[in-house]
């Protein structure tokens, strides 16, 4: 599934700013302020590098992003790479460094989801939509 217009316009933004025009995302709505960053993730069959955008929080130095694709039945594509490559690069403001991921369990992914729903309340209504599907992942990215 291509990436909506928007979504690519607003990581274009990101990377030519470094990330001044682009962190504070105002959501969809244009009344939010959440903090973003860019994904890159390897192609698990193509071996292509893939951008996405994504909500983050920080846990001491890690990076935590949930992989909720607005609750849908599957996992996004970009967590499904993570399953053959977990090294990933991430770019938050101008900063770009080398992390490598692993999905939180247990009381771990608990407590941080609830850190993750406090920054974006609406992942609670994703959970809601993909419980009988599936439990969205947390993902800690660790910095390299």
């Amino acid at each position: 599934m291509a990436q909506r217009d928007w979504v690519i316009e607003h990581m274009d933004r990101y990377k030519a700013t470094g990330g001044k025009d682009g962190h504070m995302w105002q959501g969809v709505d244009g009344k939010q302020n959440l903090p973003c960053l860019i994904l890159t993730t390897t192609g698990r069959r193509s071996g292509k590098q893939y951008d996405t955008a994504l909500i983050y929080g920080k846990d001491g130095d890690n990076y935590v992003i949930v992989a909720s694709m607005g609750g849908a039945p599957k996992h996004p594509l970009w967590y499904e790479n993570l399953a053959v490559n977990p090294t990933v690069e991430l770019q938050v403001m101008a900063d770009k460094f080398t992390a490598t991921t692993r999905t939180a369990s247990g009381e771990e992914r608990a407590r941080l989801w609830t850190m993750m729903a406090e920054i974006f309340p609406t992942y609670d209504r994703y959970h809601e939509k993909a419980k009988d599907h599936r439990e969205i992942p947390v993902v800690v990215c660790e910095p390299a």
